[in-house]
């Protein structure tokens, strides 16, 4: 299987992790406009399942080093594939939470604040359970990007405070509460794994196979998760499974591309992870704040029509990001 090898092929792969991560999302602006998110979402975790396959049958099974993907299934324990299997479990609800929210605050609002959070607590977490890096410039760069979280909800305030009509604040509170739940998924994939992808341990499991785990974890339950907010969504009325085959080919398609480039993301910074440690690794990735914001300030508009000073208040909230994931690059 392919393993990185230096800290800096690492580095530049939780980079692309962080532009796949802060784009996903803009698939659900290209969508047919009656096509609610709730059926994009069934799409979306058949392009993570079908991502991880893929990337398992050629990354993960070719190579001298390591085990390939179907032997490294058949020597796995349950309980390291029900770990990862949880971690996709997590991330699924974590994620519709944060869907609902860019549907009803926008992505330059849900992003920095629910992946902010999830920032700040998947870094304290992963580095408790595999302390690696300087944890002064690790917990510093933390800090200055919770800095940031709450210059963006300010911004949203003075968002509020100009609309004709208050906006709701059910936006901002399933941010906060996806954030929360977002922070804890990825302790759960990397527990399953190896500690040293260069020696395949009995029980645990590779990167690639860890990562199927997850993907079967995110398509199960969301017949659980996704049915509950079609039945009784965040916005607009109610859906039935009909509605889910009146969609277009595009439509569709779509959907499996934001599911397939969000899990290369998320391939790309487990694969970095041996070399750049779980706290360092996921914390570059969910620096896919930035991204987010940048699409959602310079390219959708979002806060064209905000108050006076409000841009300024986004910038530096977009500097204090740069300088705190900066932070985290330089702690190893």
């Amino acid at each position: 299987m392919f393993i990185v090898e230096n800290y800096s092929l690492a580095i530049l792969l939780c980079f692309v992790t962080m532009v796949c991560w802060g784009s996903w999302a803009n698939t659900t602006k290209l969508t047919s406009p009656n096509w609610r998110f709730e059926l994009l979402y069934w799409d979306y975790g058949v392009g993570i399942l079908l991502t991880t396959l893929i990337i398992a049958f050629t990354l993960g099974s070719h190579g001298s080093e390591g085990r390939s993907f179907l032997a490294d299934i058949h020597q796995a324990s349950n309980n390291n594939l029900m770990s990862a299997i949880i971690g996709g479990v997590v991330f699924n609800l974590a994620n519709i939470l944060l869907v609902a929210a860019i549907a009803i605050a926008g992505m330059s609002v849900a992003f920095p604040i629910g992946i902010g959070i999830a920032l700040a607590l998947g870094v304290i977490v992963n580095y408790l359970d595999h302390p690696e890096g300087n944890p002064l410039l690790i917990f510093g760069g933390v800090a200055l990007i919770v800095v940031a979280i709450l210059l963006n909800a300010r911004a949203y305030q003075k968002l509020q405070s100009n609309a004709s009509e208050k906006v709701s604040k059910k936006g901002l509170i399933l941010s906060i509460v996806s954030g929360c739940l977002m922070g804890l998924f990825y302790k759960y994939v990397a527990a399953s794994m190896v500690n040293n992808f260069n020696v395949p341990e009995v029980d645990k499991l590779t990167p690639y196979t860890a990562l199927v785990f997850f993907g079967i974890g995110v398509v199960a339950s969301s017949f659980l998760f996704n049915s509950i907010q079609m039945k009784k969504p965040f916005v607009g009325t109610s859906l039935s499974f009909g509605d889910y085959f009146k969609g277009s080919l595009k439509d569709h398609f779509v959907g499996i591309l934001g599911g397939a480039i969000w899990s290369i993301g998320m391939s790309l910074n487990i694969i970095a992870s041996g070399k750049a440690g779980p706290a360092i690794s996921y914390g570059l990735g969910q620096g896919a704040t930035v991204i987010a914001a940048i699409w959602g300030i310079y390219v959708w508009r979002e806060f064209d029509n905000a108050p006076k000073g409000t841009k300024g208040i986004l910038n530096l909230m977009l500097l204090l990001y740069i300088v705190g994931l900066s932070f985290i690059i330089l702690s190893k």
